[in-house]
């Protein structure tokens, strides 16, 4: 899905990842489910480039539903995997603290269950080698990222800033399509480590300039960042 000139959205409203294509290369935010290696070889074909064209993956935090993809590339393509350090276990080996499911309601969370298995997410691969990052960080990568620390969901979860893409890239920071109960709109992701303390990060993206906040559930937003915290809260 093409959602600007050089910046592009693999999966769905349901589990996504996106593509930002420069003249330097390709570099990937987040890798969806393992099944997802279809949706991404497709969008490399239209755009006339192969897997060689990315130049490294940066994931925005190292849950089994944003890792799908990343082993594969790495271990086929010798494409660098981006993780912050508080993460790069979670990416690795999958460990992490069990978190209340919150609300829920039987549609919305089968559908997740069936899409997930669809695109193989119980077949998880882990990442066995990653680079760590920290907040600060500009990446030597296309579009120049720039990593935001945004502890809550994860305490390595990222923001990633590319002012290329005119976007900043969220991961679970925040939701705008709650994956359990259906509900459209920001607010806050669930399967969420530390609430409050995802709720403070979310004040850390009012200073970036971006026409795109992307999170890895839910439907595209156009927003300022500055706008951010208060729609989430409010939502």
């Amino acid at each position: 899905m093409r959602l600007a000139p050089n910046l592009y959205r693999l999966g769905n409203d349901i589990v996504a990842s996106y593509l930002v294509d420069t003249p330097e290369g390709i570099t990937l935010i987040d890798a969806g489910l393992p099944g997802h290696w279809r949706d991404l070889q497709r969008e490399l074909r239209a755009l006339g480039k192969t897997a060689d064209d990315i130049r490294g993956l940066i994931l925005t935090h190292g849950d089994s539903d944003h890792i799908g993809f990343a082993e594969r590339l790495r271990s086929e393509h010798g494409v660098p995997v981006y993780v912050h350090a508080a993460d790069a276990a979670r990416a690795r080996t999958g460990e992490k603290p069990k978190t209340p499911f919150g609300k829920m309601r039987v549609g919305p969370t089968l559908g997740f269950l069936g899409y997930s298995i669809s695109k193989n997410g119980l077949r998880t691969r882990y990442v066995s080698e990653v680079t760590e990052i920290g907040d600060g960080d500009v990446l030597d990568l296309p579009g120049a990222p720039a990593i935001i620390g945004m502890p809550g969901h994860s305490p390595g979860s990222v923001g990633v800033h590319v002012p290329a893409a005119d976007a900043v890239f969220v991961g679970d920071a925040l939701t705008t399509r709650h994956v359990l109960t259906g509900r459209s709109g920001p607010q806050p992701a669930p399967f969420t480590d530390d609430p409050d303390e995802a709720l403070a990060s979310l004040d850390r993206l009012a200073g970036l300039e971006a026409s795109w906040v992307l999170p890895g559930h839910g439907t595209p937003w156009q927003t300022s960042p500055a706008e951010v915290s208060e729609a989430v809260r409010k939502g």
